[in-house]
């Protein structure tokens, strides 16, 4: 499960702003350039590429200004925008990202994608929104909202809200800080199902952490509390209540039921049985 928060950081494609010589632009219908507009419009199965990134849509448009360059030397034009529209497929060496529309702004140095829902992959993991899923690429934040959706091939997270904060680690390679999850938390694992209102994954500690009116349910049996804390490295949870609230964690534990072996019958009576039938 400790690899399974890993899908916001793979999601995070870009690292610098884009400059105008920096993206190549390309499409099997046509590329038009509205020079009064500031804008290049590319057409059919159109692609935006710039080192390992790149942004398939039926329709891409960039937009673009004239910047000063020192020296007197001549101006340069560079991407403000880029807004791709229809089938739009988002390419790294990490991840794969599917929506209806993706939308770059390099000013602000944020991405949003969106869809129905919007969906990042990897090799093992998924991540789907229908509130869709944007980058802050300078803050090196990702956030996910509406019915998020967090999955692998043995457990999956429902939120309404997942953040997920990253660091530069001695490599120079973005790594997972933390991940935050608001409203309605849903951890469904092969052995349990936890709810709370919001939690907390941190991978350094391979912990997580839930709090505000938290349910274990493990095959029918549950346990209530104000925050809980799994070990993923153990595998051990332990309740808690809050200090002060004069509360005390409760449950209710389910009794398997044992299972009732058919009796099979002495042979003489099944003789008398046969004898009384006649």
């Amino acid at each position: 499960m400790n690899k399974f928060f890993c899908l916001l950081a793979a999601a995070v494609l870009v690292a610098s702003s884009a400059r105008a010589e920096d993206i190549n632009l390309v499409a099997d219908e046509k590329v038009e350039w509205y020079q009064n507009e500031n804008k290049m419009v590319a057409v059919g199965n159109a692609v935006a590429s710039k080192k390992d990134l790149s942004v398939r849509g039926d329709t891409i448009t960039a937009y673009y200004d004239s910047v000063k360059a020192p020296g007197g030397e001549k101006a340069k034009s560079r991407i403000k925008t880029v807004h791709a529209r229809g089938g739009v497929i988002m390419k790294s060496p990490r991840a794969t990202g599917f929506g209806d529309t993706l939308d770059y702004d390099v000013v602000k140095d944020t991405m949003f994608l969106n869809g129905r829902p919007a969906k990042i992959k990897t090799a093992e993991e998924t991540i789907t929104s229908t509130g869709g899923i944007t980058y802050y690429l300078t803050e090196q934040k990702a956030v996910a909202t509406g019915e998020v959706i967090a999955s692998d091939k043995e457990n999956k997270i429902y939120s309404d809200k997942m953040v997920s904060y990253f660091t530069k680690n001695a490599e120079g390679n973005l790594e997972m800080e933390r991940v935050e999850i608001f409203g309605h938390v849903k951890i469904v694992t092969p052995t349990a199902i936890a709810n709370s209102e919001r939690g907390i994954y941190l991978p350094k500690e391979a912990k997580v952490r839930l709090f505000d009116d938290v349910v274990l349910n493990q095959d029918g049996s549950l346990l209530k509390g104000d925050y809980a804390e799994t070990d993923l490295n153990t595998g051990i949870s332990r309740m808690l209540m809050k200090k002060g609230s004069g509360k005390r964690v409760s449950g209710v534990f389910k009794e398997k039921k044992k299972e009732n072996k058919p009796t099979t019958a002495a042979p003489d009576a099944e003789k008398d049985t046969a004898n009384d039938k006649q």
